[in-house]
């Protein structure tokens, strides 16, 4: 049987890369490849491929949105996260929005090649020292607004801004700021966004 495959990745060196090495697997065929992650649904549907692998930072729309999407319009494609970015948290929400693997783009070609066929096979596939790494981090400290705000910080924007952005008021915002800073041990704003972003929260 031919697994049918749709990259998704917005480096198109990588992308290009990815989907010659895919095409040497004989059971492989790369049936589409996009690099924004509002493509990804629509890719699907024109092409029904059985397996997408998403990278999660896509402009447009992120990998993690699209698997959600992609789980909820597109049920028979199964999603492999494949990234950079072997965050403990990442892994969490990817599990969360539908994935069935989640796979650092610094593994070998067999490796991949494996993963996908396994989870065709129906088995969940994520790196035993990422899973065991979330197990150990628990579930993100941050409420879904205290990301909001941390994700509007990331512009240099001022309280007042974020404020306008996220139509709150600015004592709001701040309330925001501190919880978020207080509990990612942080010393300032810029530094909570750093820290939730490297555990992979935002």
């Amino acid at each position: 049987m031919t697994i049918r495959l749709l990259l998704a990745d917005d480096q198109e060196l990588i992308r290009t890369a990815l989907s010659a090495l895919l095409d040497l697997e004989e059971d492989f065929q790369v049936v589409a490849s996009v690099g924004r992650g509002d493509q990804v649904v629509d890719a699907a549907r024109a092409h029904r491929p059985d397996v997408a692998l998403l990278d999660i930072e896509m402009p447009g729309l992120d990998g993690l949105a699209a698997a959600a999407v992609l789980a909820a319009q597109v049920p028979d494609c199964r999603v492999v996260i494949l990234t950079t970015f072997g965050r403990s948290g990442y892994l969490r929400r990817a599990m969360e929005a539908g994935a069935v693997g989640f796979v650092v783009k610094d593994v070998p070609a067999e490796t991949l090649a494996d993963a996908v066929r396994r989870v065709m096979a129906g088995e969940r596939i994520v790196d035993p020292a990422l899973a065991a790494a979330t197990l150990a981090a628990g579930d993100s400290p941050l409420t879904a607004r205290e990301r909001d705000v941390l994700n509007v910080t990331r512009s240099g924007a001022t309280v007042a801004e974020i404020a306008a952005v996220l139509c709150l008021s600015e004592g709001t915002v701040r309330n925001y700021l501190s919880a978020a800073i207080s509990k990612t041990a942080a010393h300032n704003r810029m530094e909570a966004l750093r820290i939730a972003d490297e555990h992979g929260w935002l």
